[in-house]
């Protein structure tokens, strides 16, 4: 499929549990089936626990296009499946944060993603992964994983994406320092050890936590993983870091160290979770990757967050 012009079997995987599910399901169908995108079937997905399974089911069947519709951690689910396969995906941000399809520059609402779907072009997208395990935005240890647990999905029903800076004030209140090793298996650094730490994250795109940017010059088409690390410091040092959050300057600041690479092993002391999009389902030591190209997906006209250089699985060299 190089444009969605081409379309002829379309899956809509819908979490029917996010915050906005229920309500979308029905109307982003109907939008693709009146806009002519294919023949178009429908899965809702009412717990995370059957997630897994009706992707796997679904992406056997091998659709022109999967459009998945939840959060990040239900879109990240559905790219670590479709990677290096014929399936493109689609997606219809209704999380909290939605910091994929912020990447991408898709539109929130659900008219203007289908939009983006019947209109859009295809491009491919790197991917990260943790131990095999993927993620599209960032994998953290540290502060973030306090922030995650403290994210009850009744906290982010009553306040929205105003969920995370209250999640992190309370987390940060309770945060334990931890030390870290970052080692390089291809040699483009030396190791490094770090004491003291707030949190270490790993970022494949530009986005997460609700807009934040990973650094300036982040992409998640550049075939790299940015890579940063927060020492602990005085309230006073993680306020001034804060405020450069939104635009990725902050990587900059005297207790912030960052570097790019394509792979990292992160050891740490003590043994530490590690978020992936929202979902902690790893754990250090951890060998953190970057899969170039990995995931083709439909983004609008518009958007310059990636480009099409890349081969589908089963295209000739």
């Amino acid at each position: 499929m190089s444009t969605p012009a081409a379309v002829r079997r379309v899956a809509v995987v819908v979490n029917t549990g996010s915050r906005r599910g229920a309500a979308a399901l029905e109307q982003a169908t109907a939008a693709l089936r009146s806009a002519g995108l294919g023949e178009v079937r429908t899965h809702p997905v009412r717990d995370g626990a059957t997630l897994a399974a009706t992707l796997d089911r679904v992406v056997a069947e091998a659709p022109d296009l999967l459009v998945v519709g939840g959060g990040d951690g239900t879109v990240g689910c559905a790219a670590g499946r479709v990677a290096g396969t014929v399936v493109t995906l689609g997606v219809l941000p209704l999380g909290t944060a939605n910091d994929f399809a912020r990447t991408l520059e898709i539109p929130s609402d659900v008219p203007g993603a289908v939009a983006a779907l019947v209109a859009g072009r295809v491009v491919d997208v790197d991917l990260g992964r943790v131990d095999g395990r993927a993620f599209l935005n960032v994998a953290s240890v540290g502060l973030s994983v306090a922030v995650t647990e403290r994210l009850t999905p009744a906290l982010k029903r009553r306040l929205g994406p105003a969920a995370y800076p209250v999640a992190t004030l309370g987390a940060y209140r309770h945060h334990r320092p931890f030390a870290a090793r970052l080692e390089f298996p291809d040699g483009d650094h030396e190791p490094v050890e770090l004491d003291d730490l707030l949190q270490v994250a790993v970022g494949n795109g530009r986005h997460y936590g609700g807009g934040n940017a990973v650094s300036p010059s982040a992409s998640i088409d550049d075939h790299l993983l940015d890579v940063y690390a927060i020492e602990r410091g005085r309230l006073r040092d993680h306020v001034s870091i804060a405020r450069f959050l939104k635009d990725g300057s902050f990587v900059e600041h005297e207790r912030v160290h960052h570097l790019t690479t394509r792979r990292v092993r992160l050891r740490t002391d003590p043994v530490l979770g590690v978020n992936l999009d929202g979902e902690v389902v790893a754990t250090t030591p951890a060998l953190f990757e970057v899969e170039r190209n990995a995931v083709h997906v439909v983004v609008p006209p518009t958007s310059r967050a990636a480009v099409l250089d890349g081969r589908r699985a089963g295209e000739a060299s």
